[in-house]
């Protein structure tokens, strides 16, 4: 079951923290976004592997962007 995780706001990507097939545990940190002055890390909400990171720091995503993929 691919999973996607995406974007609930507007951000710029500070920092990210999982890449390509790495193993994450539900609450790693995946990515580190920044908007309005606040940091926010967006967190793994299931455990799994991931197929894809699909941002890079400095890139500006909109609500609904995809962040990254999980492997079936």
């Amino acid at each position: 079951m691919a999973e996607d995780v995406v974007a609930e706001i507007v951000a710029t990507v500070l920092e990210v923290s999982a890449q390509a097939g790495q193993r994450v545990a539900v609450g790693d940190t995946l990515v580190l976004l920044e908007s309005m002055k606040m940091e926010i890390p967006v967190l793994a909400e299931d455990p799994g592997v991931l197929a894809e990171v699909t941002v890079n720091p400095g890139d500006v995503i909109q609500a609904g962007d995809v962040i990254a993929r999980y492997r079936d």
